[in-house]
């Protein structure tokens, strides 16, 4: 049981490394979070809720992800090489991906609702 207990304090380990210093997490916790506040002022359905929670932790793990591997880039390759470069776009471009789909899944449901109002 206690390897299984420790694998939770590894993975909080993981959220606070991927916390400190990276603006982008921040930026995505925070419209997540206005996500919900949204939903929860427009008393969204629990499909609605679905949608919308399952759109902010895809994002919020691929950010974890991209800085992730980042981290990892930069230690094999202290040096600037493109090679490293591109696969550190490719990473950031997962990221934009998840984050424009989300922005859709927003919209629709949160617009129509808004537009009732």
């Amino acid at each position: 049981m206690k390897p299984f207990l420790m694998g939770f304090v590894f993975a909080a380990r993981g959220l606070r490394a991927g916390w400190s210093g990276q603006r982008n997490i921040k930026v995505m916790l925070g419209l997540a979070l206005l996500a919900g506040g949204l939903g929860w002022w427009l008393e969204i359905t629990s499909l609605e809720w679905a949608v919308i929670s399952l759109s902010c932790g895809l994002v919020l793990s691929l950010e974890l992800i991209n800085t992730a591997g980042e981290k990892l880039v930069d230690i094999l390759s202290p040096e600037i090489d493109p090679r490293y470069g591109r696969i550190k776009d490719i990473l950031a471009g997962a990221v934009l991906v998840a984050a424009m789909f989300a922005a859709v899944a927003g919209a629709v449901v949160f617009l129509p609702k808004l537009f009732a109002l």
